[in-house]
């Protein structure tokens, strides 16, 4: 009987019971002390503070940008390129904060992000 990888099988990670291979005693131990992890979850706790202040500021701009119509009946561009920035700056964020991303979002790494809209 030829027995299958599980579906969930990610290559480079076997399970004992599927490879016969045994981690290393160290390797757990190695990992917990790997300055570079602690660091990472330092600036993950940061950027968790700063995404939750830019969600307060995106709701302002919301608020403001709809209060502007309201009263104006177009759009004030400024707003826009904020509320642009912003979104841009939270993708950044959610990046990093998922490991889909080793560069850190601004202040750290990155410059603000511009008020361009990316093209599609």
């Amino acid at each position: 009987m030829n027995e299958e990888q599980p579906r969930d099988h990610v290559p480079g990670h076997e399970d004992d019971t599927y490879s016969g291979n045994r981690r290393e005693p160290g390797d757990l131990e190695q990992h917990i002390k790997s300055r570079t992890t602690w660091l990472r979850l330092l600036f993950m706790l940061i950027l968790i503070f700063l995404y939750g202040v830019s969600r307060v500021v995106v709701g302002a701009v919301v608020l403001l940008q709809f209060l502007w119509v309201l009263f104006t009946g177009e759009t004030n561009e400024r707003l826009k390129g904020l509320g642009q920035s912003l979104a841009t700056y939270t993708y950044q964020i959610i990046r990093y904060l998922t490991y889909n991303s080793d560069s850190r979002p601004f202040p750290f790494d990155d410059d603000w992000p511009s008020s361009v809209a990316p093209t599609p």
